[in-house]
């Protein structure tokens, strides 16, 4: 009895020693099982930090909690977010910088993935999943109609034209702020220049023209941000054969559905001097974070990023893998030769969104887009209109 009560007070001291990490997430299915058997294997792996993980919705509703949490109390010490969440994280001194704590990391790391997390040279987040845009498309119908996957938005326009039916559109477009930044990127613009919103700019303007062309012509069909269940469904249901979206949403839509078609991967049409963006989302440590916790959260991103665990990571949820070792045990994966050309457009990847007012000007760009799209008001009056709401945002 004495020894017994002698080891529960060993485990209990062993318990209060630890350094215990808070943990908010964001990974649902299928993503989440590798994601906790990370935090399994951390907990188990050592006694110097445990994660205690929470799931707390999908991007946007993991961002409301957060905000709510930060001026009731109760934040995490480590928070898993969109990646454009976390520069006004920084600005606002909510996010901690890292780079204190980032000595001796694999140098097999993809560098422009690392800088997906920076904000102003310094880095205020660790990534854990990115993703690249597709081109998905309907198998069936592309090979009925004689159609080759488009490589120019061109041939984009083309498509839709030939797959538009009385009953169905070639093209679901969504008003939302990442889809039509890819699309910017692509033709080499950017919604930001020298920290000032670029609505305006040339290949923005020039991206919603090509969009509201294509819905004026009935050759498209445009949903907002509150309609993306029906803009999935439109695609599932052959109420549109082609549709944007990133890698990840398609092991998230085969978790839970079967598919009547075959689907098709492309990667985004891009203009020579374009790119496309690097988007997902990144772990950050909060203030109030002793230097144990943040080392602690550095140390399981670390166990996290273990290759044969980032191979299945990949795998699983179609993130792009973020080291090269990873790549090696991804072999098998990378053999589809459509897969092997959607990854490839890492090469490509770029930082899309690490200007902290973005978060703040990006609901003027999607009212912009959906006056456009959905109410048919000209692209160049919409822009105008949003660049001059977003320059009257007083900067921090």
């Amino acid at each position: 009895m004495r020894r017994f009560l002698s080891l529960t007070l060993v485990l209990a001291t062993l318990a209060q020693a630890q350094v215990v990490i808070p943990f908010w997430h964001t990974a649902g299915p299928p993503g989440n099982t590798v994601l906790e058997e990370a935090i399994k294997s951390f907990n188990e792996s050592q006694r110097t930090y445990r994660i205690e993980a929470r799931y707390v919705g999908d991007y946007r509703e993991a961002g409301v909690k957060l905000l709510a949490a930060l001026r009731s109390g109760g934040a995490p010490v480590l928070f898993h977010g969109e990646l454009s969440f976390l520069p006004r994280l920084a600005q606002e001194g909510v996010a901690l910088a890292l780079n204190p704590y980032l000595q001796n990391l694999p140098k097999d790391l993809y560098p422009e993935m690392m800088r997906t997390t920076q904000v102003r040279g310094q880095t205020y987040g660790l990534p854990l999943g990115l993703s690249v845009p597709v081109l998905y498309y309907n198998k069936d119908a592309f090979r009925a109609r004689g159609l080759k996957p488009p490589r120019t938005w061109a041939e984009v326009e083309e498509a839709a034209s030939r797959l538009t039916s009385r009953t169905s559109k070639g093209l679901v477009i969504s008003t939302d702020i990442w889809s039509f930044n890819a699309l910017v990127m692509s033709l080499g613009g950017s919604l930001v220049r020298d920290g000032l919103p670029a609505f305006t700019s040339k290949e923005v303007v020039e991206a919603l023209e090509i969009l509201y062309r294509m819905v004026q012509r009935g050759h498209a069909q445009a949903r907002n941000l509150a309609e993306a269940q029906f803009a999935v469904a439109d695609f599932l249901r052959t109420k549109a054969f082609m549709g944007i979206g990133p890698t990840t949403a398609l092991p998230v839509v085969l978790a839970q559905t079967s598919l009547p078609f075959s689907v098709g991967l492309a990667p985004l049409p891009r203009r020579e001097g374009g790119a496309v963006p690097l988007s997902g989302a990144a772990l950050a440590v909060l203030k109030g974070a002793s230097p144990e916790q943040a080392r602690g959260a550095v140390a399981f991103w670390l166990h996290f990023l273990e290759p044969k665990r980032q191979a299945e990571w990949v795998r699983t949820t179609w993130y792009l893998p973020l080291r090269k070792e990873a790549e090696r045990e991804l072999a098998d994966f990378l053999k589809d030769p459509e897969r092997q050309a959607v990854f490839a457009q890492a090469e490509v990847g770029r930082p899309w969104s690490q200007d902290p007012e973005l978060v703040v000007w990006y609901s003027y760009l999607e009212e912009a887009l959906e006056r456009s799209l959905k109410q048919g008001v000209k692209p160049q009056v919409v822009l105008e209109e949003a660049q001059r709401k977003a320059m009257g945002v007083e900067r921090r």
